[in-house]
């Protein structure tokens, strides 16, 4: 009886409330809501431009940003996917060492200013410095597909790939052919594949006619509506890496795409990218770190995969990581282009084209592998280019197509400039992405003013990610000079300490500089004061996009 008559005086008293009072209530509500939020974000975010991003968001769209924190705020891959990871690597790790596989170690082979930065990448990844490689720099869609299809003909045992984005049209389709007859003939194919960036394939015919010849393909991060609830969608797998018998391999910012069908619509040109191909006979190296971090990935997507690399793991016979003994003429199958072939040209798009001498291959090249992934090893490349940046003595130059840095980054190439280091950018006229533009316009300002050149390529879209540190240090992958490459997506680089190989990268950037238009300072600051406040704005939001 009592409890009936406070329920009803509760009710009574709600009843009799105003509008005003309700919109009093609801603004207490809103206040502590808030304040609870912003306690969450700086307690969880270590970035300071992250968190004062999210609070903007959260303080100007307070209902879009709350939903939009609890779903995207937190770089959270997902409690089940970070334990199946550390399964697999925990097989992998102990399989290594059951065979005694030491990949952990070489920086002694280092000179003694990059050891310090060798050890970044060692610590959170396991992976040390491999040496005696044969690389060569592929700059062009043609050799790239040309080199691939070649490797995947004559494989004999075993086809590791790794994309975000597998679009089948074009000279795609004749890699998915070559896929296929290699598996028909008993040649062991996967494919691990971003869902969302491979949205297309998932859904094609091209997946069903792989699948059909045997070859495995396997969805990477794969997205739902529930998934949403405990990880966040937009964490995805920006990987491009290929190992084919544990011997050959292939890194770089190409994804499984033929650019004259790729994005025509988006009004920026073609494409352009470049790879590295990589052999070597040891039987630890920088194709065989590749092959681990690929198994790995493979055996965390579900736990279907996880026992079958458990099974592979215990059955193991030295053929895992070890090339075939069967191949004993290693270096008849690895050869560089045909030597009719003298330029690389690519296609006239944008105001001009570019034509890049065809690479040597460089030998004895040493080098180490840095994957990245959120929640699981820390922020190891964007440490390890910090760090080179700031022991740089005569040039930083980098070429990416997302330029987006947060204060840290912008701070360590305007010191850099500042302190007599040649600081070059070399970034795309036009991107894919309104945002992304505006936000990396927003940094050229200060970085003119400390004396670094932006020149902006005006020959396509240029997706090359490479960071050439004076003549003795490369970083090749597949990373972006923004936020989300650095503290979401799961990354590759590929760190090189060899000359001669540097060298091939620098030449390549020095052509790409030939088609840009050099950005100058007067230029820059004769802008119309709402563009530079639109740029501004967009900067705030910059660590999220």
């Amino acid at each position: 009886m009592e409890s009936s008559i406070d329920i009803f005086t509760i009710g009574q008293i709600f009843t009799n409330w105003t509008w005003g009072e309700y919109a009093g209530l609801g603004l207490i509500f809103h206040i502590i809501l808030m304040i609870v939020m912003t306690l969450r974000v700086v307690s969880v975010q270590r970035n300071i431009g992250v968190s004062i991003a999210w609070i903007a968001v959260l303080y100007t769209v307070p209902v879009f940003g709350l939903f939009a924190y609890i779903l995207l705020g937190e770089p959270m891959i997902g409690r089940r996917y970070r334990e199946r990871v550390d399964q697999a690597s925990i097989m992998m790790n102990d399989m290594a060492r059951r065979e005694h596989l030491v990949f952990d170690k070489g920086q002694d082979l280092l000179p003694i200013k990059y050891r310090g930065v060798s050890q970044i990448g060692t610590r959170w990844t396991g992976l040390g410095v491999f040496p005696d490689h044969q690389m060569q720099l592929l700059t062009d869609p043609a050799s790239i597909f040309q080199r691939l299809i070649e490797d995947i003909h004559a494989a004999q045992r075993i086809v590791f790939m790794e994309f975000y984005i597998v679009y089948p049209k074009g000279q795609v389709l004749d890699v998915i052919e070559a896929l296929s007859v290699a598996a028909q003939r008993g040649v062991e194919c996967h494919i691990l594949a971003d869902s969302v960036g491979s949205f297309s394939f998932i859904n094609s015919s091209a997946h069903r006619k792989l699948e059909k010849a045997g070859v495995f393909v396997h969805q990477s991060l794969p997205v739902g509506l529930l998934k949403t609830l405990f990880k966040r969608s937009d964490l995805r797998n920006h990987r491009k890496m290929v190992v084919i018998d544990e011997y050959i391999g292939y890194i770089g910012s190409f994804n499984l795409v033929d650019p004259r069908f790729f994005k025509q619509n988006k009004n920026v040109g073609q494409w352009i990218d470049v790879a590295i191909r990589t052999t070597s006979q040891h039987s630890i190296s920088i194709n065989t770190a590749m092959a681990k971090a690929i198994v790995t990935d493979i055996g965390a997507e579900n736990n279907e995969n996880l026992d079958a690399l458990n099974q592979r793991v215990n059955n193991y016979t030295r053929k895992l990581y070890v090339m075939d003994p069967t191949i004993n003429d290693l270096n008849s199958r690895v050869k560089v282009l045909s030597d009719h072939i003298d330029y690389h040209e690519q296609p006239g798009i944008g105001s001009t084209s570019i034509v890049i001498p065809k690479m040597p291959v460089v030998d004895k090249v040493m080098a180490q592998l840095i994957p990245s992934a959120p929640q699981l090893t820390a922020h190891v490349i964007y440490n390890t280019l910090v760090t080179v940046i700031h022991r740089a003595n005569k040039r930083i130059r980098i070429t990416t197509p997302y330029f987006v840095p947060d204060e840290s980054l912008s701070g360590a190439l305007t010191i850099a400039a500042k302190r007599g280091v040649e600081v070059t950018i070399i970034v795309p006229e036009k991107v894919d992405s309104f945002l992304v533009q505006h936000a990396s316009q927003a940094y050229y300002q200060e970085l003119l003013d400390a004396g670094v050149t932006i020149a902006l390529f005006r020959g396509g879209l240029l997706h090359a990610k490479t960071v050439v540190i004076d003549d003795d240090y490369c970083l090749f992958g597949t990373v972006n000079i923004d936020m989300r490459s650095f503290y979401l997506n799961m990354e590759v680089s590929l760190a090189i300490y060899t000359p001669e190989m540097v060298a091939q990268v620098a030449d390549c950037q020095e052509i790409y500089l030939q088609s840009c238009r050099i950005l100058g300072n007067e230029e820059w600051q004769q802008r119309h004061g709402s563009k530079r406040l639109f740029d501004n704005v967009v900067r705030l939001f910059s660590p999220l996009l």
